[in-house]
């Protein structure tokens, strides 16, 4: 009777509002059922979490959204670490939120990948199923390596060839950033020239050119340290296809990029008529230090706005060309993008040459910089931040930084009391709309840095209190010479 009387609550309270009663498609464990029903699921990523935690409160929908599309594939789950605290020491948590991958109930890695549901569906659509695919017929090769991503497969005589072995160690390690299968069928090789055991990687069909091989073979003996060597060296091609997921791993080499509408889903031979473009300039410098790519452009279009001040509609028709090397140089590419390529192949020739200048954001100078807090720009930043015979304090800011606001009237006041000094300049710079150099490592707000008379290759984090009179007590230690304070020479 308690039990329907109960149900018929629920139901009510469901037709009152059926988002209260929306079903959640992350399941919940606690510490009574997590060694029970864990070993339930082939592969399960598992948030641990406090209520009380912001970060996980900003996690939840993503994480409820990425369970919802993955369901029936991989299984989400979520533990309350101030519920179920046994659970969350035997897993070693100690921050909130921790992810990690479990596999048929056992810890299998950390989940090291995207926070975002887009991101959270694409990492753990990698980890489902088994390291590597075992393809028996000629559809599943052909289905497995017709995908977005590029495909490993290896070739074996049996399953007791030593080289499959190794080849399924490299998978396990390695199953997190790469799709891999095998056969131990040569014949099914055939096709691709493979007579005896060996390793294919098949880039994605959508990126086939005349410009460079579709397939690449690494045959001989087989290692991980070699098999991951032979990937790294191949997976990305010529000119791969760069995406908010693998931009990290493409951005660890000097690269060019052309931006531009690029859309495999919707329209595939426009996407290739400017990357073939691309790929026959490429190949004429292939020799070179650059990798060359091809993006699309909305969806960097918040980060070429930022870092290059491109606009939506700043020659949209045709790519935007950029070079980011990994120092941190960046250079656009001026002159429209020719359909013959040619204004492609001078700017490369230019840039190999080192006739290119660097594209630097940058403020326009103030007009007026006689204040006590001199103001620099990106492009003012050599003249007065390092003018070899001054010490310079400079705080790098953001406009909406409430910190750097509230440290706007004592920055002054040090400025003030060290108008007169003519060794010493205190400075600031907008880091939100000023390319910030290298060297200086600015990652939040405000952010401070010394750089001393003759050494300004060698900038010191300002790690102190943000009192005026800390910071002088910091520029009497550091500085090159005795203070001026309000006109007077401090004594050393």
């Amino acid at each position: 009777m308690k039990t329907m009387l109960k149900n018929i609550f629920v139901l009510v309270v469901c037709m009152l509002s059926s988002s209260l009663c929306a079903r959640s498609n992350v399941v919940e464990l606690k510490d009574e059922d997590f060694d029970y029903l864990a070993p339930e699921h082939e592969t399960l990523l598992v948030k641990f979490y406090a209520p009380w935690c912001g970060h996980c409160k900003k996690l939840a929908p993503e994480f409820e959204s990425a369970a919802t599309r993955l369901k029936g594939t991989v299984t989400l789950a979520k533990v309350d670490c101030t519920a179920s605290t046994e659970t969350c020491k035997k897993y070693g948590v100690t921050g909130y939120p921790t992810l990690k991958i479990f596999r048929n109930g056992h810890e299998s890695s950390s989940y090291d990948g995207p926070r975002s549901a887009d991101g959270i569906v694409s990492y753990m659509k990698k980890q489902a199923g088994p390291d590597s695919v075992t393809l028996h017929s000629e559809y599943d090769l052909e289905n497995f390596i017709n995908n977005f991503d590029a495909s490993v497969v290896g070739f074996f005589s049996g399953s007791d060839s030593s080289q499959l072995a190794e080849f399924l160690k490299g998978a396990n390690l390695m199953r997190d950033s790469f799709r891999f299968a095998h056969t131990t069928d040569l014949e099914l090789g055939r096709k691709y020239d493979v007579t005896s055991e060996s390793v294919l990687l098949f880039r994605p069909p959508r990126l086939s050119s005349k410009f460079e091989e579709s397939v690449v073979h690494h045959r001989g003996s087989l290692s991980i340290t070699g098999l991951r060597r032979f990937i790294r060296d191949n997976i990305f091609g010529l000119c791969p296809h760069l995406t908010k997921e693998n931009k990290d791993a493409l951005r660890k080499r000097d690269l060019l990029t052309a931006y531009y509408d690029l859309d495999y889903l919707r329209n595939p031979k426009g996407s290739n008529y400017w990357r073939n473009r691309v790929l026959k300039v490429a190949s004429k410098f292939s020799s070179q230090s650059l990798l060359y790519s091809v993006a699309n452009r909305n969806d960097f279009l918040e980060e070429l706005e930022d870092e290059f001040g491109l606009g939506t509609s700043d020659g949209a028709e045709l790519p935007f060309v950029t070079i980011r090397t990994r120092t941190g140089h960046k250079y656009t590419m001026r002159e429209e993008f020719t359909r013959d390529g040619k204004s492609l192949e001078s700017f490369l020739e230019d840039y190999y040459a080192g006739r290119l200048k660097r594209y630097i954001k940058s403020e326009p100078a103030p007009v007026k910089n006689d204040g006590p807090v001199k103001v620099v720009v990106a492009d003012t930043f050599e003249e007065i931040v390092n003018d070899p015979e001054k010490d310079v304090l400079i705080e790098f800011y953001a406009p909406w930084c409430g910190h750097c606001k509230n440290l706007e009237p004592k920055y002054k006041e040090l400025g003030e009391q060290l108008y007169s000094d003519p060794s010493i300049v205190i400075a600031k710079m907008d880091a939100t709309a000023n390319d910030v150099p290298q060297g200086y490592d600015v990652q939040g707000f405000p952010t401070i840095y010394f750089a001393p008379a003759g050494r300004k290759d060698e900038p010191k984090r300002y790690e102190g209190a943000r009192e005026v009179k800390d910071f002088i007590n910091f520029l009497k230690r550091e500085a090159s010479n005795s203070l001026v304070l309000n006109g007077v020479k401090e004594e050393l």
